[in-house]
């Protein structure tokens, strides 16, 4: 039995958290499932379940400020769904740089150290599996090109880390792009990587087309983008180091074919960077069910995004022209332009955005899924306060 100013707190925060449920569901507002590591179990978030249930019952778009992100209405449109029943958690999503029609993915965690290709009808035409490899918890690949044979090059990220520190090193793997398209083992290199500031549950991966530099996006609250060594080790643990910031809750992120400009996705919307920290503009992508994955196509001028699920689709959004006018090439670096520890550092600090003008989820969102949580608490108080 609570006390009065018990019972009157409970109400309060009952109250508290339908007003903000509501106010969610008038914006649509929907946070993403995390994933458990290794056992496959999923814990969604109170406040992301309350807001996405209401913003789906509502069926409204997503208005954050003066952005709108709604349902495909920017000419996006459904590329193909994925046929094979194998592929329920898609993760991972790149453009093979070499073939016409082909597109790789790979399952989340709990599913083996496979990936797919897939024609442009959504059929598997292949499946590899990673030799000595380990599928801890993939959660995103990139594609590139080895500058020296002209061989594409596919990247495996095993760094999700859900308990923000829990493994003392993530690992990604370099893999030859398969000469043949048919069932087969394949080769693979392990890289293992930690941060320079301690443990992060990252999502996102992406190597720079000219450079081969390789980079990983935090997904977190307060996310970056951290850079890899410009050479990789495989025989002592390679430091990422922060490069700039990224937005909250980022699921996946991609370089385009030309080097111009990076792409980062989350739960809400897509934003195009130029450099990381420097913003040029958002970009309307489609309403999925749980946005994983993003990457460009091969001409750089439309992003492919993707979800989880059975028969989960890949939708073409194109880039509009005066982010594609925006994103112009830049000459590529002299080997004595790499930025050392001091540049990074001054790009981070520059980088550095305020909560409401985060690309992700700004901070009013925030509060508001506080709210809920609170609020969802109260009345399970109250239904087991009058049921007993």
């Amino acid at each position: 039995m609570l006390n009065k100013p018990g019972d009157v707190m409970v109400r309060v925060l009952a109250v508290a958290g339908v007003t903000a449920a509501l106010v969610l569901s008038g914006q649509g507002a929907r946070a993403g499932t995390e994933r458990a590591t290794e056992g496959g179990a999923r814990s969604v978030a109170a406040a992301g379940a309350a807001g996405g249930a209401a913003g789906r019952a509502a069926g409204s778009v997503v208005a954050w400020g003066p952005e709108r992100v709604s349902p495909v209405d920017d000419g996006g449109r459904l590329l193909f769904r994925f046929r094979d029943e194998r592929i329920t958690e898609s993760s991972g999503l790149a453009v093979s740089p070499t073939r016409d029609g082909v597109y790789y993915t790979h399952n989340d965690s709990s599913a083996g150290p496979v990936f797919f290709a897939v024609g442009p009808g959504g059929r598997t035409r292949a499946t590899f599996t990673l030799r000595g490899a380990a599928s801890r918890d993939w959660e995103g690949m990139a594609a590139s090109k080895d500058p020296r044979t002209g061989r594409g090059v596919l990247w495996f990220a095993d760094i999700g880390d859900n308990f923000e520190g829990a493994w003392p090193d993530v690992s990604v793997y370099r893999v030859e792009e398969p000469a043949v398209l048919a069932d087969a083992v394949v080769p693979a290199v392990r890289y293992r990587f930690r941060y320079e500031d301690g443990g992060h549950n990252a999502e996102g991966i992406m190597v720079h087309p000219r450079t081969g530099r390789l980079y990983v996006v935090t997904k977190q609250f307060s996310g970056a983008v951290y850079q890899a060594p410009k050479r990789l080790r495989t025989d002592r643990v390679n430091v990422l180091r922060e490069a700039g910031s990224a937005p909250v809750m980022a699921t996946d992120a991609a370089y385009a074919p030309d080097g111009s400009s990076f792409v980062i996705r989350t739960y809400f919307s897509a934003t195009v960077y130029s450099a990381p920290g420097k913003q040029i503009a958002r970009v309307t992508m489609p309403d999925l069910e749980q946005a994983e994955s993003i990457t460009y196509t091969r001409d750089g001028r439309s992003l492919l995004t993707g979800t989880e699920g059975s028969r989960s689709p890949v939708y073409q959004v194109p880039l509009p022209e005066t982010v594609l006018d925006a994103a112009t090439p830049e000459p590529a670096p002299a080997p004595s332009s790499v930025p050392g520890p001091a540049a990074l550092e001054a790009t981070a600090v520059a980088g550095r955005r305020s909560a409401d003008d985060d690309a992700g989820v700004p901070a009013s969102a925030v509060l508001l899924w506080l709210a809920v949580a609170a609020g969802a608490t109260g009345v399970i108080t109250l239904v087991a306060r009058h049921t007993r």
